[in-house]
């Protein structure tokens, strides 16, 4: 899934219009993306527009109890995964860094 900011946000200096993002995972209904610094950080869906809007076949998909969607790939989809990466866990980051690697190389 690669999406475009609709316009600029004075609320995500971090983000680019017109700049394509690949979509990382969906949690509760927000995306997360790389954002111009490199940081995969969430962002509401609404800020953007689809590119392609097809999603990879492996995401593990949920809906939560208030009917929100949260969906990544397997090595990502564990509770507390993003904790640990934001918390500068070795093995986090570089499990992170590995799945990136892959989506990045085959995005195009």
């Amino acid at each position: 899934m690669i999406v475009k900011l609709r316009e600029r946000d004075p609320h995500y200096p971090d983000l680019t219009p017109d700049q394509p993002y690949l979509v990382l995972g969906i949690e509760a209904d927000d995306f997360r993306i790389l954002n111009d610094q490199g940081r995969p950080y969430l962002y509401p869906s609404e800020l953007f527009m689809f590119v392609d809007p097809r999603e990879p076949a492996d995401w593990v998909s949920e809906i939560g109890e208030d009917n929100e969607r949260y969906a990544y790939p397997p090595p990502l989809n564990t509770c507390g995964f993003f904790e640990d990466y934001f918390d500068g866990k070795p093995e986090a980051i570089a499990t992170f860094w590995r799945v990136m690697n892959r989506r990045l190389s085959t995005a195009a």
